[in-house]
């Protein structure tokens, strides 16, 4: 066993390109500069912080994930017997 454990493996990143007032441009890098951290940080999570915290997205979300869970049964169900 290895005294010095590697370094988490970090989420594979994509691009995504966004428009935003100048504002919130600049309190993003302000607040960036604040924690240490990115831009990009701060965006992936106060995302995530949304995505936790808003109830309505969450169920609209699950809804989603159980009508796409039915309609992959029922094409399986129709591969079958086929």
């Amino acid at each position: 066993m290895a005294i010095i454990k590697a370094p988490p493996r970090q989420p594979k990143a994509v691009t995504i390109q966004a428009r935003v007032e100048e504002s919130v441009k600049s309190r993003l890098d302000q607040y960036a500069k604040f924690i240490g951290s990115t831009p990009s940080y701060v965006i992936t999570e106060a995302l995530k912080v949304v995505f936790k915290r808003d109830d309505d997205f969450k169920a609209w979300l699950a809804q989603r994930v159980n009508d796409t869970d039915q309609e992959q049964t029922q094409a399986e169900a129709l591969t079958k017997t086929a």
